[in-house]
């Protein structure tokens, strides 16, 4: 492992926080903190934590010796000094005194010596870096050290690997206990360089930043060193079909099965997130990743990402793709009912009473394509990928020098449920379409764009389609949360296959379609161009049945039923005239809205339509009336005043009517006016 420490720039760290007013330990214990966790074989996703100890003066003048911690919710890699909350430390050695301590109490310890009251708690292993009497202490959950610590003979290889340079904990369970054990291991022999943590990790410790991390560097270096040296290769290659199915195929079936079924027709979306490269391939196509997989986590904390460990499919046959659904749901069925039974039996042991987490795989390994994260958010979903990545790697390792063997299943199920692990995940309350994929067509347009960010706005990852790549990549990052923009043309069904083949890729499936592109063109109709009129309908009818029929080719898939949209217009009902090249199209759109309802209500898939006229806008392209308005040569005043409510009806008002939609579970076969009030409109 690359030794990445550079005189240079620490000392540049060290002037930079100083004129933050932070002091050269804070600074230089954030320089190596960002080091470490910007490497996910050492810290990925808020498994290891830092300190030093130093002296702080609080607000009144009074000066304290404190320990400055990792707190809970920040990334390692990007930590930033308010990231490593100062807690006074004469309190926390008091503590080792005690003969138990709660973790509840432990956590109201911490927090009633915080320098700042307002600070993040600090890391459930706070007492551990306060016992530890040297300044600075780093502590990673090392994919090198786990291939030594996930051993049945662990202790035995640590010791023939380190020697006495480094000490050895067995397996507790973070918190107290784990603190005093790890203490009195140190204190039988006070010159070791860190300790190996079974199961778990490495903690080294030194006077100066530079010295701890050192030590890091070198100690996980040295069992890189050792497996690459003696590892064999423990992977067999298993038979694949000839001809594999692709992730755009498999992945609205596998999205879909682990949906999390709430009843009455309701499900809980996950969004997937898929990876692929060599030695992913190289452990998911082997003899023996079901083995590997039933065995457990790599570390415990992955426990409250990825569960129990990873959900196992068979290789998808593109020759048999009409049967692989049911392969995926009897497995799907067999990770629940497993983890059920985990949960059942590890639950009955003590008089506590815990309410069971969703059942559904967070991982998934399909051989010959790859991996899958799954979460409720991308973030979510990456992270799970991530950890997949990093517990493959800890795994093959571990069985290239011996045997994986990680923590049990009941000491896992202990900080699966431990409250304070949890309490790490229940701050983010899901919003109404948190776990959702919308997609928008012509989401560049004052509409799309007001429904993109209105969609994205109660939780929906969005995919924004248009002819111009630039500006759909424009809305989408103005919408944020992880939405994407892809060029497309929805007039041809390449490009609409295309995009909807990028969205599985990217987010596993899709759950929301606004068919939104179109486009107005005028011209009387006894005279109209016959290529006007087609052109029309191309765009403004055949384009939504294009869309249609992908998104229910997706929604079927997915199995978890769905909703469509369509932008329609009160030339559907109310024509206009010298606009029949318009609103001829537009009508047939109106009505098949309603054909996809009569004939999918049964999939559970929901349609139905926005009427909107007389649209105002400055989103993107300024004051803007509608054309219509300006061909009759309305004024604003007059297009104002043109409505029963007299009140201006904008994009953003069409995109909520387009969110509401989506959220009345019980609708479909709907047609919401938006124009403010014009009776000509209304349907009868």
């Amino acid at each position: 492992m690359q030794n990445l420490w550079r005189d240079a720039d620490a000392e540049a760290s060290v002037t930079r926080y100083a004129d933050r007013g932070v002091n050269r330990d804070l600074a230089l214990r954030t320089y190596t903190t960002r080091l470490l966790g910007g490497d996910p074989r050492l810290v990925l996703h808020g498994g290891g934590n830092t300190s030093v100890k130093t002296r702080v003066t609080d607000l009144v003048g009074d000066e304290y010796e404190v320990l400055c911690v990792k707190g809970s919710g920040w990334d390692m890699g990007t930590i930033e000094p308010q990231g490593l909350p100062a807690v006074k430390l004469a309190p926390l050695l008091k503590a080792r005194k005690l003969d138990r301590l709660s973790d509840e109490d432990m956590v109201a310890l911490q927090r009633a010596n915080l320098i700042d009251p307002g600070a993040p708690n600090p890391s459930v292993e706070t007492l551990l870096h306060a016992f530890i009497p040297h300044k600075f202490v780093d502590h990673t959950h090392s994919t090198a050290i786990l291939a030594i610590a996930d051993q049945a003979e662990s202790e035995r290889m640590s010791r023939e690997l380190f020697g006495s340079r480094m000490g050895f904990v067995p397996y507790i369970m973070p918190g107290f206990d784990l603190a005093k054990a790890a203490a009195d291991v140190f204190d039988q022999d006070p010159t070791v360089d860190g300790l190996i943590l079974d199961k778990h990790g490495i903690f080294t410790f030194g006077e100066t930043a530079k010295a701890a991390y050192d030590l890091m560097i070198h100690y996980v270096t040295v069992a890189e060193d050792f497996v690459r040296q003696n590892g064999r290769n423990p992977l067999v290659p298993a038979r694949l079909p000839e001809r594999l199915a692709a992730v755009e195929e498999i992945s609205p079936m596998l999205r879909g099965a682990v949906a999390h079924r709430l009843g009455e027709g309701r499900s809980e979306r996950f969004v997937s997130e898929f990876r692929s490269s060599p030695a992913i391939l190289d452990f998911v196509n082997s003899t023996t990743l079901e083995d590997m997989a039933t065995r457990g986590v790599s570390t415990p904390d992955l426990s409250i990402r990825i569960k129990t460990g990873p959900m196992v499919l068979p290789a998808p046959d593109a020759d048999a793709l009409d049967t692989y659904r049911s392969a995926i749901d009897e497995r799907v069925t067999s990770y629940m009912a497993d983890y059920t039974e985990y949960f059942r039996s590890n639950d009955a042991r003590d008089d506590v009473k815990r309410t069971m987490l969703d059942p559904m795989p967070r991982l998934t390994m399909m051989p010959g394509l790859g991996l899958f994260g799954h979460g409720r958010t991308l973030k979510d979903a990456k992270i799970a990928a991530d950890l997949g990545e990093m517990w493959i790697e800890a795994a093959r390792d571990a069985e290239s020098v011996g045997r994986f063997e990680p923590v049990s299943r009941p000491d896992l199920f202990d900080l699966e449920y431990w409250s304070l692990e949890q309490a790490k995940l229940s701050g983010a309350k899901p919003k109404p379409l948190t776990g959702q994929v919308v997609l928008v067509t012509g989401g560049a347009g004052a509409i799309g764009a007001a429904t993109v960010k209105a969609f994205a706005a109660q939780g929906a990852h969005a995919v924004v389609l248009d002819l111009d790549l630039g500006q759909a990549d424009a809305v989408a990052k103005a919408a944020g949360n992880n939405s994407i923009g892809l060029a497309c043309d929805v007039t041809d069904p390449a490009s609409v296959r295309a995009a909807f083949d990028t969205t599985m890729r990217v987010f596993g499936g899709v759950d929301i379609v606004v068919s939104n592109a179109g486009a107005a063109w005028e011209g009387a109709i006894a005279t109209l161009d016959d290529a006007l009129l087609r052109k029309s309908f191309e765009l403004n009818f055949f384009a939504h049945q294009l869309v249609a029929q992908n998104a229910v080719r997706v929604m079927k898939q997915q199995g978890t039923g769905g909703v469509l949209l369509f932008n329609a217009s009160k030339q559907a009902v109310n024509p206009g005239a010298k606009f029949g090249a318009y609103g001829l199209p537009k009508a047939a759109t109106l009505f098949l809205s309603r054909q996809y309802a009569l004939e999918h209500g049964a999939d559970g898939i929901r349609v139905n339509a926005v009427n909107a006229d007389r649209i105002r806008s400055g989103l993107l392209t300024g004051e803007m009336i509608s054309n219509r308005s300006h061909a009759r040569g309305l004024s604003e005043k007059d297009y104002m005043a043109g409505n029963l409510l007299g009140l201006e009806v904008t994009a953003e008002d069409v995109a909520q009517a387009f969110v509401h939609q989506a959220l009345a579970e019980r609708t479909t076969g709907n047609v919401t006016t938006v124009d403010g009030g014009n009776i000509a409109a209304t349907l009868r």
